[in-house]
């Protein structure tokens, strides 16, 4: 019985011992297991929450305007108040009568021609706020430009009379150069209107 007793434990070591030393199979390879910390109630990946806060948006970048290109054909549009219509007007039709003068031998037929267009482009450019100036500012100017032309011995009082008479004779040409721009400048006015009414009328958005 002692025998047996000291022999048993001895050869449940060895057992044991023979039972470690034995190679394992190769198994597939083991994948490593996530953490349940960041797992659901259903088992589903569960993100981090972001802390609360202004979300910063990046800023927009704004590409500078394109220059203006102008146009081979077109013709230049500018704005002129009332005042610089005037003056417009007047200084234009001033150079043409010493124009006219030293080229057309003071010509107050040439004169006149050269006067309607001055018309047409001072009814256009002159601003939408000061439409009524321009029929008033185109005689005053037509005026200004006989002075070049107006016949005289050197005084004032005939350098007027020729003024006043070179006004009698050439009336034709000052009524119809403010005709035209009276025409111009009421077109102007009721395509404003109707402009208004237009966005006037419109539902908003």
């Amino acid at each position: 019985m002692e025998q047996y007793r000291t022999r048993s434990p001895q050869y449940g070591t060895r057992q044991h011992g023979a039972r470690r030393d034995r190679p394992r199979p190769p198994g597939p390879p083991r994948q490593p297991v996530p953490s349940q910390a960041g797992r659901g109630a259903g088992g589903e990946p569960v993100r981090a929450a972001r802390p609360p806060g202004p979300q910063r948006r990046p800023a927009p970048v704004r590409r500078p305007a394109p220059a203006p290109v102008l146009t081979a054909g077109r013709l230049p549009n500018p704005r002129l108040t009332g005042l610089g219509s005037g003056l417009f007007c007047a200084v234009v039709m001033f150079l043409l009568g010493a124009l006219c003068s030293a080229l057309f031998g003071a010509s107050l037929t040439a004169y006149g021609v050269l006067f309607l267009p001055v018309c047409v482009l001072t009814a256009l450019w002159v601003r939408r706020g000061d439409l009524m100036t321009a029929p008033v500012v185109v005689p005053i100017a037509f005026a200004v430009g006989l002075l070049p032309l107006a016949d005289g011995d050197g005084g004032t009082g005939s350098r007027l009379m020729g003024l006043l008479t070179a006004l009698a004779t050439q009336a034709g040409w000052l009524y119809g150069g403010t005709l035209i721009a009276g025409l111009i400048v009421i077109v102007r006015r009721i395509r404003l209107v109707h402009r208004r009414r237009t966005a006037g009328a419109r539902p908003p958005v």
